[in-house]
Protein backbone atom coordinates (compact mmCIF):
# COMPACT_ATOMS: atom_id res chain seq x y z
CA UNK A 1 0.00 0.00 0.00
CA UNK A 2 1.10 3.54 -0.64
CA UNK A 3 0.49 6.55 1.47
CA UNK A 4 -1.74 8.05 -1.22
CA UNK A 5 -4.32 5.43 -0.47
CA UNK A 6 -4.88 6.95 2.90
CA UNK A 7 -6.05 10.16 1.32
CA UNK A 8 -8.47 8.54 -1.07
CA UNK A 9 -11.89 10.11 -1.24
CA UNK A 10 -14.32 8.87 1.33
CA UNK A 11 -17.27 6.74 0.36
CA UNK A 12 -20.71 8.31 0.26
CA UNK A 13 -21.47 7.02 3.74
CA UNK A 14 -18.31 8.29 5.43
CA UNK A 15 -18.44 11.04 8.03
CA UNK A 16 -16.45 14.26 7.86
CA UNK A 17 -13.59 14.94 10.25
CA UNK A 18 -15.76 17.45 12.11
CA UNK A 19 -18.60 14.95 12.52
CA UNK A 20 -16.16 12.34 13.79
CA UNK A 21 -14.71 14.75 16.37
CA UNK A 22 -18.20 15.64 17.58
CA UNK A 23 -19.05 11.98 18.16
CA UNK A 24 -15.58 11.42 19.60
CA UNK A 25 -16.16 14.01 22.32
CA UNK A 26 -19.05 11.98 23.73
CA UNK A 27 -17.14 8.72 23.48
CA UNK A 28 -14.15 10.20 25.29
CA UNK A 29 -16.35 11.45 28.13
CA UNK A 30 -17.79 7.96 28.51
CA UNK A 31 -14.37 6.34 28.50
CA UNK A 32 -13.03 8.97 30.91
CA UNK A 33 -15.67 7.84 33.41
CA UNK A 34 -14.42 4.24 33.49
CA UNK A 35 -10.71 5.12 33.27
CA UNK A 36 -10.87 7.69 36.07
CA UNK A 37 -12.89 5.38 38.31
CA UNK A 38 -10.19 2.69 38.29
CA UNK A 39 -7.48 4.99 39.65
CA UNK A 40 -9.50 7.32 41.85
CA UNK A 41 -11.05 4.46 43.84
CA UNK A 42 -7.75 2.59 44.25
CA UNK A 43 -6.24 5.65 45.96
CA UNK A 44 -9.11 6.16 48.41
CA UNK A 45 -10.35 2.62 49.14
CA UNK A 46 -8.51 2.37 52.47
CA UNK A 47 -10.08 5.62 53.70
CA UNK A 48 -13.48 4.44 52.50
CA UNK A 49 -13.22 1.06 54.20
CA UNK A 50 -12.06 2.65 57.47
CA UNK A 51 -15.05 5.01 57.48
CA UNK A 52 -17.47 2.14 56.73
CA UNK A 53 -15.79 -0.08 59.35
CA UNK A 54 -14.99 -2.81 56.86
CA UNK A 55 -11.25 -2.81 56.22
CA UNK A 56 -11.17 -6.61 55.96
CA UNK A 57 -13.91 -6.48 53.30
CA UNK A 58 -12.35 -3.85 51.06
CA UNK A 59 -11.17 -6.39 48.47
CA UNK A 60 -14.76 -7.39 47.75
CA UNK A 61 -15.62 -3.88 46.55
CA UNK A 62 -12.91 -4.25 43.90
CA UNK A 63 -13.69 -7.90 43.12
CA UNK A 64 -17.42 -7.27 42.60
CA UNK A 65 -16.71 -4.42 40.16
CA UNK A 66 -14.12 -6.46 38.29
CA UNK A 67 -16.38 -9.50 37.89
CA UNK A 68 -19.37 -7.64 36.45
CA UNK A 69 -17.24 -5.37 34.23
CA UNK A 70 -15.37 -8.33 32.73
CA UNK A 71 -18.42 -10.52 32.16
CA UNK A 72 -20.53 -7.73 30.64
CA UNK A 73 -17.84 -6.71 28.13
CA UNK A 74 -18.48 -9.48 25.55
CA UNK A 75 -22.25 -9.13 26.08
CA UNK A 76 -22.12 -5.47 25.06
CA UNK A 77 -20.06 -6.35 22.00
CA UNK A 78 -22.42 -9.04 20.72
CA UNK A 79 -25.68 -7.27 21.51
CA UNK A 80 -24.47 -4.04 19.90
CA UNK A 81 -23.63 -6.00 16.74
CA UNK A 82 -27.22 -7.24 16.68
CA UNK A 83 -29.20 -4.19 17.78
CA UNK A 84 -26.89 -1.21 17.21
CA UNK A 85 -24.30 0.69 19.26
CA UNK A 86 -26.23 3.77 20.41
CA UNK A 87 -28.79 2.20 22.78
CA UNK A 88 -26.17 0.06 24.50
CA UNK A 89 -23.62 2.84 24.88
CA UNK A 90 -26.31 5.06 26.40
CA UNK A 91 -27.32 2.17 28.64
CA UNK A 92 -23.72 1.63 29.75
CA UNK A 93 -23.32 5.31 30.69
CA UNK A 94 -26.68 5.37 32.50
CA UNK A 95 -25.96 2.22 34.53
CA UNK A 96 -22.47 3.47 35.40
CA UNK A 97 -23.78 6.86 36.58
CA UNK A 98 -26.58 5.30 38.65
CA UNK A 99 -24.08 2.85 40.16
CA UNK A 100 -21.73 5.72 40.99
CA UNK A 101 -24.53 7.65 42.74
CA UNK A 102 -25.48 4.56 44.76
CA UNK A 103 -21.82 3.97 45.74
CA UNK A 104 -21.67 7.55 47.02
CA UNK A 105 -24.63 6.81 49.30
CA UNK A 106 -23.40 3.44 50.64
CA UNK A 107 -23.53 2.99 54.41
CA UNK A 108 -21.63 -0.31 54.69
CA UNK A 109 -18.96 -2.24 52.83
CA UNK A 110 -21.56 -4.84 51.84
CA UNK A 111 -23.68 -2.11 50.24
CA UNK A 112 -20.64 -0.64 48.55
CA UNK A 113 -19.67 -4.03 47.09
CA UNK A 114 -23.21 -4.54 45.74
CA UNK A 115 -23.32 -1.05 44.24
CA UNK A 116 -19.84 -1.47 42.76
CA UNK A 117 -21.06 -4.66 41.08
CA UNK A 118 -23.94 -2.68 39.55
CA UNK A 119 -21.53 0.06 38.49
CA UNK A 120 -19.33 -2.55 36.80
CA UNK A 121 -22.25 -3.62 34.60
CA UNK A 122 -22.02 -0.20 32.99
CA UNK A 123 -18.24 -0.02 32.94
CA UNK A 124 -18.06 -3.17 30.80
CA UNK A 125 -19.52 -1.30 27.84
CA UNK A 126 -17.73 2.02 28.12
CA UNK A 127 -14.29 0.96 26.87
CA UNK A 128 -15.28 -1.66 24.31
CA UNK A 129 -18.20 0.20 22.73
CA UNK A 130 -16.26 3.46 22.43
CA UNK A 131 -13.52 1.68 20.45
CA UNK A 132 -16.15 -0.22 18.44
CA UNK A 133 -17.99 2.95 17.45
CA UNK A 134 -14.75 4.48 16.21
CA UNK A 135 -14.32 1.32 14.14
CA UNK A 136 -17.79 1.91 12.70
CA UNK A 137 -17.21 5.48 11.59
CA UNK A 138 -13.49 5.57 10.69
CA UNK A 139 -11.60 3.41 8.16
CA UNK A 140 -8.78 1.30 9.67
CA UNK A 141 -6.08 3.33 7.91
CA UNK A 142 -7.21 6.45 9.82
CA UNK A 143 -8.56 4.73 12.93
CA UNK A 144 -5.28 4.61 14.84
CA UNK A 145 -5.11 8.41 14.86
CA UNK A 146 -8.47 8.72 16.56
CA UNK A 147 -7.89 5.81 18.95
CA UNK A 148 -4.86 7.74 20.17
CA UNK A 149 -7.27 10.24 21.72
CA UNK A 150 -8.64 7.43 23.87
CA UNK A 151 -5.20 6.53 25.12
CA UNK A 152 -4.69 10.19 25.96
CA UNK A 153 -7.86 9.99 28.07
CA UNK A 154 -6.55 6.83 29.72
CA UNK A 155 -3.22 8.49 30.47
CA UNK A 156 -4.79 11.68 31.80
CA UNK A 157 -7.05 9.72 34.13
CA UNK A 158 -4.05 7.71 35.36
CA UNK A 159 -2.47 10.96 36.56
CA UNK A 160 -5.60 12.77 37.74
CA UNK A 161 -7.13 9.75 39.50
CA UNK A 162 -4.62 9.42 42.37
CA UNK A 163 -4.45 13.20 42.79
CA UNK A 164 -8.24 13.68 42.88
CA UNK A 165 -8.79 10.52 44.92
CA UNK A 166 -6.21 11.53 47.51
CA UNK A 167 -7.66 15.04 47.78
CA UNK A 168 -11.29 13.94 48.11
CA UNK A 169 -10.53 11.10 50.53
CA UNK A 170 -8.62 13.55 52.71
CA UNK A 171 -11.60 15.92 53.14
CA UNK A 172 -13.65 15.39 56.28
CA UNK A 173 -16.59 17.26 54.77
CA UNK A 174 -17.27 18.61 51.30
CA UNK A 175 -20.59 20.27 50.46
CA UNK A 176 -22.24 18.54 53.38
CA UNK A 177 -20.98 15.03 52.58
CA UNK A 178 -17.98 12.99 53.70
CA UNK A 179 -15.13 13.68 51.29
CA UNK A 180 -14.70 10.09 50.02
CA UNK A 181 -18.30 9.98 48.78
CA UNK A 182 -17.35 12.50 46.09
CA UNK A 183 -14.93 9.90 44.70
CA UNK A 184 -18.07 8.30 43.23
CA UNK A 185 -20.39 11.29 42.97
CA UNK A 186 -17.92 13.17 40.75
CA UNK A 187 -18.89 10.69 38.02
CA UNK A 188 -22.49 11.95 37.97
CA UNK A 189 -21.99 15.37 36.27
CA UNK A 190 -19.43 13.89 33.86
CA UNK A 191 -21.84 11.07 33.02
CA UNK A 192 -24.77 13.43 32.48
CA UNK A 193 -22.63 15.48 30.09
CA UNK A 194 -21.60 12.31 28.24
CA UNK A 195 -25.24 11.21 27.96
CA UNK A 196 -26.26 14.58 26.51
CA UNK A 197 -23.48 14.62 23.91
CA UNK A 198 -23.95 10.98 22.87
CA UNK A 199 -27.76 11.18 22.73
CA UNK A 200 -27.58 14.26 20.53
CA UNK A 201 -24.77 13.33 18.15
CA UNK A 202 -24.49 9.55 17.94
CA UNK A 203 -26.88 8.41 15.21
CA UNK A 204 -25.38 5.48 13.34
CA UNK A 205 -27.21 3.46 10.69
CA UNK A 206 -27.80 -0.15 11.66
CA UNK A 207 -29.16 -3.05 9.64
CA UNK A 208 -30.84 -5.56 11.91
CA UNK A 209 -30.35 -9.21 11.01
CA UNK A 210 -32.12 -12.41 11.96
CA UNK A 211 -30.54 -14.14 14.92
CA UNK A 212 -30.91 -16.18 18.05
CA UNK A 213 -29.72 -14.76 21.36
CA UNK A 214 -27.08 -16.96 22.96
CA UNK A 215 -28.48 -16.90 26.50
CA UNK A 216 -27.03 -20.33 27.40
CA UNK A 217 -23.58 -19.07 26.40
CA UNK A 218 -24.03 -15.94 28.52
CA UNK A 219 -25.10 -17.97 31.57
CA UNK A 220 -22.24 -20.43 31.08
CA UNK A 221 -19.77 -17.54 30.82
CA UNK A 222 -21.02 -16.21 34.15
CA UNK A 223 -20.69 -19.68 35.74
CA UNK A 224 -17.16 -19.98 34.36
CA UNK A 225 -15.76 -16.54 35.10
CA UNK A 226 -17.28 -15.58 38.46
CA UNK A 227 -15.46 -18.31 40.46
CA UNK A 228 -12.22 -17.87 38.49
CA UNK A 229 -12.17 -14.09 38.96
CA UNK A 230 -13.12 -14.55 42.61
CA UNK A 231 -10.24 -16.92 43.32
CA UNK A 232 -7.87 -14.67 41.37
CA UNK A 233 -8.72 -11.82 43.74
CA UNK A 234 -9.14 -13.79 46.97
CA UNK A 235 -6.73 -16.70 46.50
CA UNK A 236 -3.91 -15.09 48.46
CA UNK A 237 -6.16 -14.78 51.52
CA UNK A 238 -7.99 -18.10 51.11
CA UNK A 239 -4.96 -20.15 50.06
CA UNK A 240 -4.52 -21.31 46.47
CA UNK A 241 -5.03 -24.96 47.45
CA UNK A 242 -7.81 -24.42 49.99
CA UNK A 243 -11.20 -26.11 49.72
CA UNK A 244 -12.85 -22.91 48.49
CA UNK A 245 -10.12 -22.43 45.88
CA UNK A 246 -10.50 -25.98 44.54
CA UNK A 247 -14.28 -25.52 44.35
CA UNK A 248 -13.77 -22.32 42.33
CA UNK A 249 -11.38 -24.07 39.94
CA UNK A 250 -13.83 -26.93 39.36
CA UNK A 251 -16.87 -24.71 38.90
CA UNK A 252 -14.96 -22.36 36.60
CA UNK A 253 -13.74 -25.25 34.43
CA UNK A 254 -17.28 -26.63 34.20
CA UNK A 255 -18.65 -23.22 33.20
CA UNK A 256 -16.03 -22.70 30.49
CA UNK A 257 -16.67 -26.18 29.09
CA UNK A 258 -20.41 -25.43 28.92
CA UNK A 259 -19.60 -22.08 27.30
CA UNK A 260 -17.60 -23.75 24.51
CA UNK A 261 -20.45 -26.23 23.90
CA UNK A 262 -22.96 -23.37 23.70
CA UNK A 263 -20.77 -21.37 21.30
CA UNK A 264 -20.38 -24.41 19.05
CA UNK A 265 -24.13 -24.97 19.03
CA UNK A 266 -25.11 -21.37 18.24
CA UNK A 267 -22.55 -20.88 15.44
CA UNK A 268 -22.69 -17.34 14.03
CA UNK A 269 -25.21 -16.31 16.70
CA UNK A 270 -22.82 -17.27 19.49
CA UNK A 271 -21.70 -14.68 22.01
CA UNK A 272 -18.12 -15.28 20.83
CA UNK A 273 -18.33 -17.11 17.46
CA UNK A 274 -15.68 -19.82 17.41
CA UNK A 275 -15.20 -19.34 13.66
CA UNK A 276 -13.32 -16.12 14.44
CA UNK A 277 -10.51 -18.20 15.94
CA UNK A 278 -9.93 -19.87 12.58
CA UNK A 279 -8.19 -16.67 11.55
CA UNK A 280 -4.56 -16.40 12.68
CA UNK A 281 -4.80 -12.66 13.25
CA UNK A 282 -7.76 -12.95 15.62
CA UNK A 283 -6.30 -15.94 17.48
CA UNK A 284 -2.78 -14.57 17.89
CA UNK A 285 -4.06 -11.05 18.57
CA UNK A 286 -6.35 -12.32 21.35
CA UNK A 287 -3.48 -14.33 22.86
CA UNK A 288 -1.21 -11.28 22.77
CA UNK A 289 -3.85 -9.14 24.47
CA UNK A 290 -4.10 -11.74 27.24
CA UNK A 291 -0.33 -12.10 27.76
CA UNK A 292 0.44 -8.38 27.51
CA UNK A 293 -2.46 -7.72 29.88
CA UNK A 294 -0.77 -9.99 32.42
CA UNK A 295 2.58 -8.24 32.17
CA UNK A 296 1.14 -4.75 31.82
CA UNK A 297 -1.06 -4.87 34.92
CA UNK A 298 1.68 -6.62 36.86
CA UNK A 299 4.01 -3.73 36.15
CA UNK A 300 1.38 -1.07 36.75
CA UNK A 301 0.51 -2.65 40.12
CA UNK A 302 4.11 -3.10 41.31
CA UNK A 303 5.58 0.29 40.37
CA UNK A 304 3.23 2.36 42.60
CA UNK A 305 3.99 -0.07 45.46
CA UNK A 306 7.71 0.60 45.04
CA UNK A 307 7.09 4.35 45.07
CA UNK A 308 4.77 4.32 48.08
CA UNK A 309 6.38 1.63 50.27
CA UNK A 310 10.08 1.69 49.38
CA UNK A 311 10.43 5.38 48.55
CA UNK A 312 7.76 6.50 51.05
CA UNK A 313 5.88 8.92 48.78
CA UNK A 314 2.15 9.63 49.20
CA UNK A 315 -0.43 8.15 46.79
CA UNK A 316 -0.98 11.61 45.33
CA UNK A 317 2.72 12.17 44.69
CA UNK A 318 3.06 8.62 43.33
CA UNK A 319 0.41 9.48 40.74
CA UNK A 320 2.37 12.56 39.72
CA UNK A 321 5.59 10.54 39.48
CA UNK A 322 3.86 8.30 36.92
CA UNK A 323 3.46 11.23 34.53
CA UNK A 324 6.56 10.15 32.49
CA UNK A 325 5.05 6.68 32.04
CA UNK A 326 1.76 8.20 30.87
CA UNK A 327 3.67 10.54 28.56
CA UNK A 328 5.35 7.49 27.05
CA UNK A 329 1.93 5.91 26.40
CA UNK A 330 0.72 9.07 24.69
CA UNK A 331 3.83 9.49 22.55
CA UNK A 332 3.79 5.83 21.55
CA UNK A 333 0.12 5.94 20.60
CA UNK A 334 0.48 9.17 18.62
CA UNK A 335 3.51 7.92 16.68
CA UNK A 336 1.94 4.54 15.92
CA UNK A 337 -1.34 6.18 14.89
CA UNK A 338 0.28 8.63 12.51
CA UNK A 339 2.58 6.05 10.90
CA UNK A 340 -0.20 3.46 10.48
CA UNK A 341 -2.39 6.13 8.88
CA UNK A 342 0.33 6.98 6.34
CA UNK A 343 1.67 3.53 5.56
CA UNK A 344 -1.10 1.06 6.39
CA UNK A 345 1.48 -1.11 8.23
CA UNK A 346 0.91 -1.95 11.88
CA UNK A 347 2.87 -5.10 12.80
CA UNK A 348 6.12 -3.30 13.54
CA UNK A 349 4.59 -1.45 16.48
CA UNK A 350 3.57 -4.50 18.57
CA UNK A 351 7.04 -5.95 17.88
CA UNK A 352 8.90 -2.82 18.98
CA UNK A 353 6.38 -2.22 21.77
CA UNK A 354 6.77 -5.72 23.21
CA UNK A 355 10.56 -5.32 23.10
CA UNK A 356 10.33 -2.02 24.97
CA UNK A 357 8.03 -3.61 27.57
CA UNK A 358 10.64 -6.31 28.21
CA UNK A 359 13.41 -3.70 28.49
CA UNK A 360 11.24 -1.54 30.76
CA UNK A 361 10.56 -4.47 33.10
CA UNK A 362 14.27 -5.32 33.15
CA UNK A 363 15.09 -1.73 34.15
CA UNK A 364 12.42 -1.76 36.86
CA UNK A 365 13.86 -5.00 38.27
CA UNK A 366 17.05 -3.07 39.11
CA UNK A 367 15.23 -0.65 41.42
CA UNK A 368 16.54 -0.65 44.98
CA UNK A 369 16.12 1.25 48.22
CA UNK A 370 18.73 3.82 47.25
CA UNK A 371 17.71 4.25 43.59
CA UNK A 372 16.94 7.98 43.16
CA UNK A 373 13.50 8.94 41.92
CA UNK A 374 14.92 10.67 38.84
CA UNK A 375 16.17 7.30 37.59
CA UNK A 376 12.71 5.79 38.07
CA UNK A 377 11.25 8.65 36.03
CA UNK A 378 13.76 7.96 33.24
CA UNK A 379 12.85 4.25 33.18
CA UNK A 380 9.08 4.79 33.18
CA UNK A 381 8.77 6.27 29.64
CA UNK A 382 10.36 3.11 28.18
CA UNK A 383 7.54 1.02 29.61
CA UNK A 384 4.98 3.65 28.54
CA UNK A 385 6.25 3.67 24.95
CA UNK A 386 5.89 -0.11 24.90
CA UNK A 387 2.27 0.12 26.00
CA UNK A 388 1.55 2.86 23.47
CA UNK A 389 2.94 0.67 20.70
CA UNK A 390 0.74 -2.29 21.63
CA UNK A 391 -2.64 -1.18 22.87
CA UNK A 392 -4.23 0.38 19.82
CA UNK A 393 -2.43 -1.56 17.03
CA UNK A 394 -3.61 -4.88 18.52
CA UNK A 395 -7.21 -3.65 18.74
CA UNK A 396 -6.91 -2.38 15.17
CA UNK A 397 -5.57 -5.73 13.97
CA UNK A 398 -8.52 -7.61 15.50
CA UNK A 399 -11.08 -5.15 14.14
CA UNK A 400 -9.59 -5.37 10.65
CA UNK A 401 -9.40 -9.18 10.69
CA UNK A 402 -13.11 -9.88 11.18
CA UNK A 403 -16.15 -9.21 8.97
CA UNK A 404 -17.67 -5.74 9.54
CA UNK A 405 -20.78 -7.23 11.19
CA UNK A 406 -18.54 -8.70 13.93
CA UNK A 407 -16.82 -5.41 14.80
CA UNK A 408 -18.36 -5.27 18.27
CA UNK A 409 -17.40 -8.86 19.10
CA UNK A 410 -13.81 -8.30 17.95
CA UNK A 411 -13.34 -5.09 19.92
CA UNK A 412 -14.96 -6.40 23.09
CA UNK A 413 -12.85 -9.57 22.77
CA UNK A 414 -9.67 -7.49 22.77
CA UNK A 415 -10.79 -5.71 25.94
CA UNK A 416 -12.06 -8.95 27.49
CA UNK A 417 -8.83 -10.90 26.99
CA UNK A 418 -6.74 -7.97 28.21
CA UNK A 419 -8.86 -7.68 31.37
CA UNK A 420 -8.66 -11.42 32.00
CA UNK A 421 -4.90 -11.36 31.58
CA UNK A 422 -4.63 -8.32 33.82
CA UNK A 423 -6.71 -9.95 36.54
CA UNK A 424 -4.65 -13.12 36.47
CA UNK A 425 -1.37 -11.20 36.28
CA UNK A 426 -2.23 -8.93 39.20
CA UNK A 427 -3.33 -11.90 41.34
CA UNK A 428 -0.23 -13.97 40.54
CA UNK A 429 2.28 -11.14 40.87
CA UNK A 430 0.84 -9.85 44.15
CA UNK A 431 0.87 -13.43 45.42
CA UNK A 432 4.57 -13.65 44.48
CA UNK A 433 5.21 -10.37 46.27
CA UNK A 434 3.51 -11.19 49.56
CA UNK A 435 4.64 -14.82 49.66
CA UNK A 436 8.30 -13.82 49.41
CA UNK A 437 8.52 -10.47 51.17
CA UNK A 438 8.50 -11.97 54.70
CA UNK A 439 11.58 -14.06 54.00
CA UNK A 440 13.26 -11.14 52.20
CA UNK A 441 12.72 -8.89 55.21
CA UNK A 442 14.06 -11.56 57.57
CA UNK A 443 17.17 -11.94 55.40
CA UNK A 444 17.65 -8.17 55.38
CA UNK A 445 17.40 -8.09 59.18
CA UNK A 446 20.00 -10.83 59.52
CA UNK A 447 22.31 -9.12 57.05
CA UNK A 448 22.00 -5.71 58.70
CA UNK A 449 21.85 -6.75 62.34
CA UNK A 450 25.60 -6.42 62.79
CA UNK A 451 25.87 -2.98 61.20
CA UNK A 452 26.88 -0.14 63.49
CA UNK A 453 23.89 2.00 62.49
CA UNK A 454 21.40 -0.76 63.32
CA UNK A 455 23.04 -1.53 66.66
CA UNK A 456 23.18 2.17 67.50
CA UNK A 457 19.43 2.43 66.87
CA UNK A 458 18.74 -0.43 69.29
CA UNK A 459 20.82 1.32 71.99
CA UNK A 460 19.37 4.78 71.37
CA UNK A 461 17.05 5.68 74.32
CA UNK A 462 14.93 7.98 72.15
CA UNK A 463 14.30 5.11 69.72
CA UNK A 464 13.35 2.73 72.49
CA UNK A 465 10.99 5.26 74.10
CA UNK A 466 9.17 6.08 70.84
CA UNK A 467 5.86 4.11 70.67
CA UNK A 468 6.16 4.01 66.86
CA UNK A 469 9.21 1.74 67.21
CA UNK A 470 7.91 -0.46 70.04
CA UNK A 471 6.39 -3.29 67.98
CA UNK A 472 9.47 -3.64 65.76
CA UNK A 473 11.91 -3.49 68.69
CA UNK A 474 9.88 -6.14 70.49
CA UNK A 475 9.86 -8.38 67.36
CA UNK A 476 13.63 -7.96 66.97
CA UNK A 477 14.23 -9.04 70.56
CA UNK A 478 12.01 -12.08 69.92
CA UNK A 479 14.15 -12.93 66.91
CA UNK A 480 11.68 -12.33 64.07
CA UNK A 481 11.91 -8.61 63.33
CA UNK A 482 8.48 -8.74 61.69
CA UNK A 483 5.57 -7.53 63.86
CA UNK A 484 2.21 -9.28 63.50
CA UNK A 485 0.10 -7.73 60.73
CA UNK A 486 3.04 -5.76 59.33
CA UNK A 487 2.35 -6.96 55.77
CA UNK A 488 -1.33 -6.00 55.94
CA UNK A 489 -0.70 -2.40 56.96
CA UNK A 490 2.62 -0.82 56.04
CA UNK A 491 1.73 2.68 57.22
CA UNK A 492 3.93 2.15 60.34
CA UNK A 493 7.02 2.41 58.12
CA UNK A 494 6.56 6.16 57.68
CA UNK A 495 6.86 6.66 61.47
CA UNK A 496 9.55 4.06 62.13
CA UNK A 497 13.14 5.07 62.83
CA UNK A 498 14.91 5.00 59.40
CA UNK A 499 17.64 2.67 60.72
CA UNK A 500 15.04 0.11 61.82
CA UNK A 501 12.93 0.63 58.71
CA UNK A 502 15.73 -0.08 56.24
CA UNK A 503 15.50 -3.93 56.40
CA UNK A 504 11.76 -3.65 55.67
CA UNK A 505 12.44 -1.41 52.67
CA UNK A 506 15.15 -3.75 51.36
CA UNK A 507 12.83 -6.75 51.69
CA UNK A 508 9.99 -5.03 49.87
CA UNK A 509 12.34 -3.73 47.15
CA UNK A 510 13.74 -7.21 46.52
CA UNK A 511 10.27 -8.82 46.34
CA UNK A 512 8.98 -6.08 44.04
CA UNK A 513 12.05 -6.61 41.84
CA UNK A 514 11.12 -10.31 41.68
CA UNK A 515 7.65 -9.30 40.50
CA UNK A 516 9.21 -7.20 37.74
CA UNK A 517 11.38 -10.14 36.68
CA UNK A 518 8.30 -12.38 36.50
CA UNK A 519 6.55 -9.72 34.43
CA UNK A 520 9.57 -9.51 32.14
CA UNK A 521 9.43 -13.30 31.57
CA UNK A 522 5.73 -13.09 30.66
CA UNK A 523 6.31 -10.18 28.27
CA UNK A 524 9.26 -12.02 26.70
CA UNK A 525 6.78 -14.72 25.67
CA UNK A 526 4.64 -12.01 24.06
CA UNK A 527 7.70 -10.68 22.23
CA UNK A 528 8.22 -14.11 20.64
CA UNK A 529 4.56 -14.64 19.77
CA UNK A 530 4.12 -11.21 18.17
CA UNK A 531 6.37 -12.24 15.28
CA UNK A 532 3.69 -14.75 14.25
CA UNK A 533 1.01 -12.04 14.03
CA UNK A 534 -0.04 -11.71 10.37
CA UNK A 535 -0.21 -8.25 8.82
CA UNK A 536 -3.38 -8.02 6.77
CA UNK A 537 -4.09 -5.11 4.42
CA UNK A 538 -6.14 -2.47 6.21
CA UNK A 539 -9.62 -1.79 4.87
CA UNK A 540 -10.12 1.53 3.14
CA UNK A 541 -13.69 2.13 4.34
CA UNK A 542 -15.32 2.36 7.76
CA UNK A 543 -17.31 -0.45 9.31
CA UNK A 544 -20.63 1.24 8.49
CA UNK A 545 -19.69 1.76 4.84
CA UNK A 546 -18.41 -1.82 4.50
CA UNK A 547 -21.68 -3.19 5.89
CA UNK A 548 -23.65 -0.90 3.58
CA UNK A 549 -21.73 -2.15 0.55
CA UNK A 550 -22.24 -5.76 1.54
CA UNK A 551 -25.95 -5.19 2.10
CA UNK A 552 -26.23 -3.51 -1.32
CA UNK A 553 -24.44 -6.43 -2.95
CA UNK A 554 -26.82 -8.93 -1.37
CA UNK A 555 -29.89 -6.81 -2.18
CA UNK A 556 -29.04 -6.45 -5.87
CA UNK A 557 -27.95 -10.09 -6.08
CA UNK A 558 -24.88 -9.08 -8.01
CA UNK A 559 -21.20 -9.36 -7.27
CA UNK A 560 -19.64 -6.11 -6.03
CA UNK A 561 -16.24 -5.10 -4.82
CA UNK A 562 -15.78 -4.21 -1.14
CA UNK A 563 -12.23 -3.28 -0.12
CA UNK A 564 -10.94 -4.97 -3.22
CA UNK A 565 -12.73 -8.26 -2.48
CA UNK A 566 -15.69 -9.69 -4.34
CA UNK A 567 -18.92 -9.98 -2.37
CA UNK A 568 -22.45 -10.92 -3.25
CA UNK A 569 -24.00 -14.11 -4.56
CA UNK A 570 -21.63 -16.85 -5.60
CA UNK A 571 -21.79 -18.15 -9.12
CA UNK A 572 -23.28 -21.65 -9.44
CA UNK A 573 -20.63 -24.36 -9.48
CA UNK A 574 -21.12 -26.99 -12.23
CA UNK A 575 -21.84 -30.46 -10.79
CA UNK A 576 -18.62 -31.87 -12.24
CA UNK A 577 -16.60 -29.34 -10.17
CA UNK A 578 -18.42 -29.82 -6.88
Amino acid sequence: MTSSAASAPRGSGELSHRQILTILSGLMLGMFLAALDQTIVATSIRTISDDLHGLSLQAWATTAYLITATISTPLYGKLSDLYGRRPFFLTAITVFVLGSALCGLANSMYQLAAFRAFQGLGAGGLFSLALTIIGDIVPPRERAKYQGYFLAVFGTSSVLGPVIGGFLAGQDNLLGLTGWRWVFLVNVPIGVAALAVVARNLHLPHRRREHQIDWPGAVALVIGLVPLLTIAEQGRDWGWASGRAVACYALGALGLALFLLAERHYGDDALLPLRLFRGRTFTIGSLLNFIIGMGMFGGLAALPLHLQIVKGVSPTRAGLLLVPLVAGIMVGSVISGQVISRTGRYKIFPIVGAGLLVIGMLLFSRLGVDTPLWQVMLMAPVFGLGLGGNMQPLVLALQNAVPPQDMGVATSSATFFRQMGGTLGTAVFLSVLFSTVGDKIAQAFRAGASSSAFQAALRDPSVLRDPANAAVVRAIKQGSGLPAGALDDTSFLSHLDPRLARPFLIGFAQSIDLVFLCGMAVLAVAFVIVFFLPEEPLRQVSGIEARRQEAAAVTTGSSQMVDGEQVGEEEPVPPAKR
